[in-house]
C-alpha cells in the first residue's frame, strides 16, 4: 500500500464499493416507491369497493328484489351501478359476484389513452372468485397482493348486503414495478452510475499505467549511469512528476559540478601524497646510504695512518657497509621493478610449511617457536611472490616476539578471500606509525629498512587483494587477503 500503483488500486476498490452501495440505495429505493404505490393503489381500491357499497345501497333503497338474476334490465342496472361508483377512480376496474350466478357485472370505466372494457378479465377470474368468496364467508372487506414479474395486481372485495344473496364487489388495479418511468429513471440513474464508475476506472488506471511507465523510464535512466553522473530525465507532461524531474536535473548539475570539484582536489590530494612520499624515500634513502658511507668515510681515513692488520679491517668492514648498500639497491628495486603475478595451482600446506621450515634455525636462536595451521589445500596464486611476503612478515615476528613465545602462521578460505595470518605475542609497532607502517621506509626497529612490508603489501595489490595490520586483544597479527581462486 505503499506504492502510487496500489493506492490507485485500492481507490478503484473504493470505488466500486462505493458505486454497488449507491446502485443497491437506488434499487431499495425503487422497491420502497414501488411497494408505496401498491400501498396506495390497496387504498383506492378499498375506497372503490365502499364506493361500489355506497351506491349500490343507493341503486336498492325501495326495491324487493329480482326476478332472476339474468334479467337483462337488473344487469344493466347493476353495470351502471358500478360505472357511477368507479367513474373518479381512473385505472381501477371492478364488478359484482354472486356465489350462484358468478359475474353479474363488469366495469372499466375509460381515461385518457384507454377506452372502456366490458368483458371481465378472464386470466384472473380464478383470483376474483376466490377473493369474492373470502370476503362472502367472512363477510369483511378483503384485499391481496399478487406480484408477478413486471407488476403487482392489487384485488379487493367486500360483501353488499341487500335483497341479492351473497352479492360481493370487487375492485382490481395494476401497479408497475419493472417498468413504467419510475422503472426507466432507475435505469437511467444505474446506467449513469455504471458510466460514471467506468470512466473514473479507466481514467485511475490510465493514471497508473502512464506513472508506471514514466517512474520506469526515470529508474532505467538512472540505473545506466554513473551516480556521480545523473543523466538529464526528458519531461513526461505529468506537472507533478515533471517538478519532481527538475529537481533531479538540478540535483544532477550541482552533483556533477562538485564531483569535478572533488576531483580536482583529489588530483591536488594526490600530487600533495605523491611529493610527501618522494620526499619520505628520499630522505630514507639518503639515511641509509649517508650512515654506511659515513662509516667507510671514517674508516678509509683511519686506514691510510695505520698498519697492515687495521688496513685489512678496515677493508672488511667497507666491503660489509658496500654489501649493505647493495642489499638497500636489491629492496628498492623489486618495489619498483616487480613482474606481474604467475598465477599457478599451488599446495598452501607446503607454501607454509616451507616458510616455517626456513626460518626455524632463526627462531630457535632467539628462543621462538614458530606453529603452523592450514586449513585449505590448494589455491591458485604466484607461488614465489607470496613466500617473499610471508618470509618478510615471519622475519618481522621473529624480530619482535619476546623470548619463549609463539608465533603462528595459519591460511584459511574466509567467504570468496583466501586469508594469509602471521601472529606474534610481541608489542607491535608503536601507534605514531601503523597508519603508515605498510609504506617505504617507515618501520619500528632502529636497524630496519622500511621496505619488507612495503613489499608485503604490493604484493598482495598485484593479486587484487589487500595486505593489513589487525587489532587483536593481544599480540600483533599482520594478514594477507587475495581473492581465492
Amino acid at each position: 500500500m505503499q506504492s502510487l500503483r496500489g493506492r490507485l488500486v485500492a481507490l478503484i476498490a473504493l470505488l466500486v464499493v462505493a458505486t454497488a452501495a449507491a446502485a443497491a440505495l437506488m434499487i431499495g429505493l425503487f422497491y420502497q416507491s414501488a411497494s408505496a404505490q401498491a400501498g396506495q393503489a390497496e387504498a383506492q381500491i378499498a375506497r372503490g369497493c365502499d364506493s361500489i357499497s355506497a351506491t349500490y345501497r343507493f341503486y336498492r333503497a325501495g326495491w324487493e328484489g329480482p326476478n332472476s338474476l339474468n334479467d337483462r334490465q337488473l344487469r344493466a342496472d347493476l353495470t351502471t351501478v358500478l360505472q357511477t361508483a368507479l367513474r373518479d377512480r381512473p385505472r381501477i376496474e371492478g364488478g359484482l359476484w354472486q356465489a350462484d350466478a358468478k359475474a353479474l357485472a363488469y366495469a372499466y370505466p375509460s381515461y385518457p389513452g384507454v377506452g372502456p372494457k366490458t368483458d371481465m378479465p378472464q386470466a384472473e377470474a380464478p383470483r376474483i372468485q376466490s377473493i369474492n368468496e373470502e370476503a362472502r364467508t367472512q363477510d369483511r372487506l378483503i384485499s391481496r397482493r399478487f406480484p408477478s414479474a413486471t407488476q403487482v395486481l392489487l384485488l379487493a372485495a367486500c360483501p353488499l348486503r341487500g335483497p341479492i344473496p351473497g352479492l360481493t364487489a370487487w375492485t382490481m388495479t395494476r401497479v408497475e414495478t419493472f417498468a413504467g418511468r419510475a422503472y426507466q429513471q432507475l435505469m437511467a440513474g444505474l446506467g449513469v452510475l455504471l458510466a460514471a464508475v467506468l470512466v473514473a476506472t479507466a481514467l485511475l488506471i490510465r493514471l497508473a499505467l502512464t506513472w508506471s511507465r514514466h517512474i520506469m523510464r526515470i529508474e532505467q535512466t538512472l540505473r545506466t549511469n554513473d551516480v556521480m553522473r545523473l543523466p538529464v530525465i526528458e519531461p513526461t507532461g505529468e506537472k507533478e512528476l515533471d517538478q519532481i524531474i527538475e529537481a533531479l536535473n538540478t540535483a544532477g548539475r550541482r552533483l556533477a559540478d562538485t564531483s569535478e570539484r572533488a576531483e580536482e582536489l583529489a588530483r591536488q590530494v594526490a600530487s600533495g601524497e605523491r611529493l610527501a612520499a618522494i620526499g619520505r624515500v628520499a630522505a630514507g634513502v639518503a639515511h641509509e646510504i649517508r650512515n654506511p658511507i659515513a662509516a667507510m668515510r671514517l674508516k678509509a681515513e683511519n686506514a691510510l695512518l695505520a698498519d697492515r692488520p687495521r688496513q685489512t679491517e678496515a677493508l672488511s668492514m667497507i666491503l660489509g657497509q658496500i654489501e649493505r648498500l647493495d642489499r638497500l639497491l636489491k629492496r628498492l628495486l623489486s618495489l619498483t621493478d616487480r613482474d606481474p603475478p604467475r598465477r599457478t595451482i599451488t599446495s598452501v600446506g607446503s607454501l607454509v610449511e616451507g616458510c616455517t621450515h626456513e626460518h626455524e634455525e632463526l627462531a630457535e636462536r632467539k628462543s621462538v617457536h614458530i606453529e603452523a595451521r592450514v586449513d585449505v589445500d590448494v589455491a591458485r596464486f604466484d607461488r614465489e611472490q607470496i613466500r617473499r611476503a610471508l618470509d618478510n612478515l615471519v622475519l618481522n615476528a621473529i624480530e619482535a616476539a619476546p623470548d619463549n613465545s609463539t608465533i603462528s602462521l595459519s591460511a584459511k578460505v574466509v567467504g570468496e578471500n583466501l586469508k594469509f595470518t602471521v601472529h606474534d605475542e610481541g608489542a607491535g609497532p608503536p601507534e605514531n606509525i601503523r597508519e603508515h607502517i605498510f609504506e617505504p621506509f617507515v618501520t619500528g626497529r632502529p636497524d630496519g629498512t622500511g621496505l619488507g612490508l612495503s613489499l608485503v603489501r604490493e604484493i598482495a595489490n598485484d593479486h587484487g587483494g589487500t595486505a593489513r595490520l589487525t587489532a587483536v586483544p593481544t599480540g600483533t597479527s599482520f594478514e594477507i587477503i587475495i581473492p581465492c581462486q
